[in-house]
């Protein structure tokens, strides 16, 4: 039978798809800006007839009526990074969360300690010998839609066909729902980057060597950053995910690609994150290689790539140098997403920057602090951080007593709390 007979043969409503979930099923959610919204709905749907359906997913994007309150008892999420859309079902423990690297997140599916019995996934119509792109989530799907006994897939004409290892078989899919709408879109910094911002990017800009490889983030900070590069000369990208602002360098002549030590001339990348205008231009792009999480995050990997550049972002920092970038206080706000993942690797890599980035201030507090907030989780150990910036300026903590790390990490503080902060320093014994 030809892919084009098997594709036919398995094509059936959303409602129909998803009649194959069981009480007690453990899914996949495919997430990011690839969330199957209409498989989803008629999930939504027919969630009254089931009963402790588990979902697993990392960040998505949208609307997201299946962590309501309703759906207590019927469907529950884990999720492994928490999404805003999700915050306060988990804040309010009506949904789980299950930290893990994501480096290791479709490991957990592979490997058994999440066995899989149905994956949600959204992919680009098949190309001429049968294959489907996972489009513009591929590093965190493809893995545990390998490993899961039945695959729904959504079908959309909208989908970019991205390459790489971003390809899976009509063959391999057990139910097709053909849909054709738009991508939900992720601006970021649509508002415009604020004076703290810009001042923040400015610092980070001037860390980035000639030739580097970079990793950015996700949030403004990181987006901004790229608008302070076009100086540079034959910059790479590998990164877990990245947005709109990469396509102004590549049309500069900055971003190349050409002193790349893996992949050399190649963007890597998991997923993207932006606006239509992001996935048309990753559409059949050939400088774009989409791959999976568990191989683009490996620090080991990271590390191969000289120069390599990692930065990320934090919501506290201590005078040790620990950085929170999870949750607020014991409040679980967000993840460990791939922080760890590239601070370790761009620090193991040859002439590698990792730089850790926050305000020096929220609101009325200083986000430098004598100590985390507690119940804050570390995502960043003092032992692993290097670069940290706020708009004041640089902070080299590497090689640093924790005396030298207070005084560097007071000098980017926000001024109106350097003399208490300097207090307190003095009764911790640190100074």
């Amino acid at each position: 039978m030809s892919w084009v007979e098997q594709y036919k043969n398995k094509v059936v409503s959303a409602e129909e798809a998803v009649k194959n979930i069981q009480p007690g099923n453990r899914l996949f959610l495919t997430g990011n800006c690839s969330v199957p919204k209409t498989v989803l709905s008629a999930l939504v749907e027919r969630a009254p007839h089931l009963e402790d359906v588990e979902i697993c997913q990392a960040l998505t994007i949208g609307s997201a009526d299946y962590v309501s309150p309703a759906m207590e008892g019927h469907l529950r999420v884990n999720t492994m990074f928490i999404s805003p859309n999700n915050r306060k079902a988990v804040q309010e423990g009506r949904a789980d969360f299950s930290p893990v690297l994501l480096s290791e997140f479709p490991l957990l599916f592979k490997n058994g300690h999440l066995p899989l019995d149905v994956a949600l996934v959204h992919l680009s119509p098949p190309d001429e010998h049968g294959f489907c792109s996972f489009g513009v989530e591929v590093g965190l799907s493809k893995t545990p839609a390998e490993s899961a006994k039945i695959i729904i897939a959504e079908v959309n004409n909208q989908m970019p066909r991205t390459l790489g290892d971003s390809f899976i078989h009509v063959s391999k899919l057990d139910y097709i729902v053909p849909v054709d709408y738009d991508l939900p879109e992720l601006t970021m910094g649509a508002d415009g980057p604020s004076e703290i911002v810009e001042n923040i990017a400015r610092y980070i800009a001037e860390l980035i060597p000639d030739g580097a490889t970079m990793q950015m983030g996700i949030g403004a900070i990181p987006d901004a950053v790229l608008k302070y590069l076009f100086d540079k000369k034959d910059l790479g990208v590998h990164t877990e995910l990245f947005s709109d602002g990469v396509i102004d360098l590549v049309e500069a002549g900055v971003l190349t690609n050409a002193q790349k030590t893996l992949h050399t001339g190649k963007i890597i990348a998991g997923f993207i994150l932006g606006s239509k205008k992001l996935y048309n231009w990753v559409h059949n792009n050939p400088l774009i290689e989409f791959h999976r999480t568990e191989y683009v995050n490996d620090p080991f990997v990271i590390a191969k790539n000289e120069r390599m550049v990692a930065v990320n972002s934090a919501i506290e920092v201590d005078l040790t140098g620990q950085v929170c970038a999870d949750s607020i206080g014991p409040k679980l706000y967000s993840g460990v997403g791939g922080q760890l993942d590239f601070i370790y690797g761009a620090a193991r890599s040859k002439g590698g920057v990792p730089i850790i980035s926050l305000p020096s201030k929220a609101k009325s507090f200083s986000r430098i602090v004598p100590l985390l907030k507690h119940g804050a989780g570390v995502v960043t150990s003092r032992n692993h951080v290097h670069y940290i910036v706020t708009e004041y300026g640089v902070a080299n903590l590497y090689g640093k007593t924790i005396r030298q790390r207070a005084l560097a990490l007071i000098n980017i503080a926000h001024p109106e709390f350097r003399d208490e902060l300097t207090q307190q320093a003095k009764e911790l014994h640190y100074l």
